[in-house]
């Protein structure tokens, strides 16, 4: 359907959806509604899964996958690549239909785009030396040989967010698929017409039937069986949701990462260079309107610096430019719906009760979009507040003054959560010896997030709550595998030879240790 709205720059037509929507395995004729936070009306009708259209897409995928197993990941690659073609080829598309089922400004819809290119290059350049066989020397070096070999997972079940919903439905998928496995996808209910796009963008791309299937519909409802059918699990999403899928892949003993939630935070070190700090607060703070695991919501400041940084935040979040609206020129978008909204109204509200100030921002703007909130900063907020030690995921922050760094790092590591900090500081070294004890799975320094995020070369994951596992780097592929050693008897065996008795066989054996030890032979 046209989406009409005095807010929307480029239309949705019903033919493009209609060609999104037939990428669902579903056999029904339920369907689920998908609003646009832009309009805060139904912007697409997709096809509702049931239980059994679940499990019959992994057995499609299962035997998709035997054949896609078999290529050399030279094959795989060649279709990913044109994938990673396409996506930059209908780059505005992508923008129109993520700002459209999302609300986020279109910068931060570009930042999915260009990471799906990233890390779909990073992969299907480094598949065939990470997947490669490794020869080593065996039990007796010499005699005996082995090869160890990474064998795919089978079908790996992707459970996505809504708050990245092109990216987190791509990367996740291309990794898995460059290690040999199908895919069964569930995006969020709230997004799956970008998951479609992806779908629609693999099929272009040569992908054979039923190796990339998409399921829509409820997480209470599908979520168990996609665990009951998968061969791993890869979920974005709550820490509270990612124990359930945990304790459901630990009951099948099945493999599972994990990326969860945050409470991160940013250490100004007094050496550090105000204006900077003020650019990197707001970056990592209210990106993508803070709906960003890795996003920023507390913030550490030298008592030496806190007037001069306070004075400039206050003065830079207050000139953002936040817009409802899809195309370019906003410096923030809207709230995903009403419920993120009153999460984010509630911690504010909440703060203030208990003496808590606004520096900035702090009120809804319903005339911008149904679900828009100004970013707001917060000052003397008290322990017995929500947003203390509770995930906003949403565009707030907590200002804390301190007066040692080991009173900020300590306060920074007083969380259940460790998924991303960031360090500001004039030099280097000092924030690096800073990173090495802040308890996070990445460290940020004079950057928000992208650096890390975007450095798809290395592994990405949380520490404590913030969940299990990595993704990017080669652990980004290899999880997707079984490793399987095969041993090979070249001469002789383990049993005497040349008509020897055990004990003469046992003398042998040890002599040729002791050799291979004063060799060292591996």
């Amino acid at each position: 359907m046209t989406i009409v709205s005095d807010r929307q720059a480029t239309p949705l037509r019903n033919q493009r959806l209609e060609a999104l929507d037939r990428h669902v395995y579903a056999s029904g004729t339920s369907q689920l509604e998908v609003v646009s936070p832009i309009t805060g009306e139904p912007f697409n009708r997709v096809p509702e899964s049931s239980t059994d259209d679940v499990r019959q897409a992994f057995h499609f995928a299962r035997a998709a996958q035997r054949t896609w197993q078999a290529h050399p990941p030279s094959v795989r690659a060649r279709i990913l690549r044109r994938f990673h073609d396409l996506v930059l080829q209908y780059r505005d598309e992508a923008l129109d239909i993520t700002q459209v089922e999302t609300g986020k400004a279109r910068k931060d819809a570009l930042e999915e785009l260009i990471d799906i290119a990233n890390t779909t290059r990073y992969y299907t350049r480094i598949a065939r030396k990470v997947l490669k066989p490794r020869r080593a020397s065996g039990a007796v070096p010499g005699l005996v040989g082995v090869t160890t070999y990474h064998r795919p997972k089978g079908v790996v079940g992707v459970i996505a967010p809504w708050n990245y919903p092109l990216t987190l439905a791509a990367t996740d998928a291309v990794a898995a698929l460059m290690a040999g496995n199908a895919v069964v996808l569930k995006p969020d209910s709230k997004t799956p017409t970008t998951a479609l796009w992806v779908a629609d963008m693999l099929e272009r791309a040569g992908l054979p039937q039923g190796l990339f299937t998409v399921v829509v519909g409820g997480g209470s409802t599908l979520g168990p069986v996609m665990i009951e059918e998968s061969d791993y699990m890869m979920f974005t999403g709550s820490t509270r949701v990612g124990r359930l899928i945990a304790a459901g892949c630990g009951e099948r003993l099945i493999g599972c990462s994990l990326e969860l939630g945050g409470k991160n935070a940013l250490v100004i070190l007094d050496d550090a260079d105000i204006d900077k700090a003020v650019d990197v607060t707001v970056r990592g703070s209210f990106a993508n309107s803070g709906q960003l695991c890795i996003s920023v919501e507390r913030v550490y400041v030298p008592v030496t610096l806190w007037d001069a940084y306070v004075s400039k935040l206050a003065a830079a979040v207050t000139d953002m430019r936040l817009q409802v609206q899809v195309g370019w020129g906003a410096d923030m978008g809207s709230l995903i719906d009403a419920g993120q909204l009153s999460t984010v109204t509630g911690h504010i509200d909440d703060a203030v009760s208990k003496g808590a100030r606004v520096l900035a921002g702090g009120r809804p703007r319903p005339e911008l979009g149904p679900f828009a909130h100004e970013p707001t900063v917060l000052v003397d907020v008290p322990e017995s507040a929500v947003v203390c030690r509770n995930e906003t995921f949403g565009p707030v922050i907590s200002l804390y003054p301190y007066r040692t760094e080991s009173e900020a790092i300590a306060a920074a590591n007083d969380t259940e959560y460790g998924l991303q900090a960031v360090v500001v500081s004039g030099s280097l070294s000092r924030a690096k010896r800073a990173a090495a004890v802040l308890k996070a799975g990445t460290v940020s320094i004079n950057e928000g997030y992208a650096i890390s995020w975007g450095s798809v070369r290395t592994p990405m994951g949380g520490m404590g709550d913030s969940g299990l596992g990595r993704r990017h780097g080669p652990e980004g592929l290899l999880k997707y595998t079984e490793s399987q050693s095969v041993a090979t008897m070249r001469a002789l065996s383990f049993s005497p030879q040349f008509g020897m008795d055990d004990q003469q066989f046992g003398k042998l054996l040890s002599t040729y240790m002791k050799v291979a030890g004063s060799l060292r032979l591996k």
